[in-house]
């Protein structure tokens, strides 16, 4: 018999609050509590070395459904297309026009929060519509 586990997924970024802080908008996810003792994350990263303030944040489901969210802070910048991406199901159970009216208001609300629209695949004979996106680093994704 298969074992489920609960999985992370960590992203590698430059901002690692920046970034998670917009995940959380897009998702609906939340930030944990500060540690204990701190009444804010802030509060917390000053108490830190230099180099390892701003280093890491986390997120998660509120609901305990989705996975927890990782970032990260690395040295490097992004430099080619992700290998392994989110898609943010925004258009699910709907076709046609009603799924692309769906993602485009999904888009409109997530360029609001920093996104770039890449490109919008429209719906043919195998599949519907879907948006690329990226998101505050650059980071590919789909609005699907």
């Amino acid at each position: 018999m298969a074992v489920i586990r609960k999985i992370q997924v960590t992203f590698d970024c430059a901002d690692p609050v920046r970034v998670a802080r917009f995940w959380c908008e897009v998702l609906g996810y939340v930030a944990p509590p500060p540690p204990e003792g701190f009444a804010s994350w802030e509060e917390y990263d000053r108490t830190q070395p230099a180099e390892k303030r701003g280093a890491w944040f986390a997120c998660s489901d509120p609901t305990g459904e989705g996975p927890r969210l990782f970032f990260q802070r690395v040295p490097e910048g992004k430099v080619v297309k992700n290998r392994v991406h989110l898609d943010v199901r925004a258009g699910t159970g709907l076709v046609g026009e009603e799924r692309l009216a769906a993602l485009e208001a999904e888009c409109a609300r997530l360029v609001a929060l920093g996104a770039v629209h890449v490109r919008t695949l429209y719906a043919d004979e195998e599949n519907e519509s879907c948006m690329v996106m990226q998101d505050v680093e650059g980071n590919e994704f789909c609005l699907d």
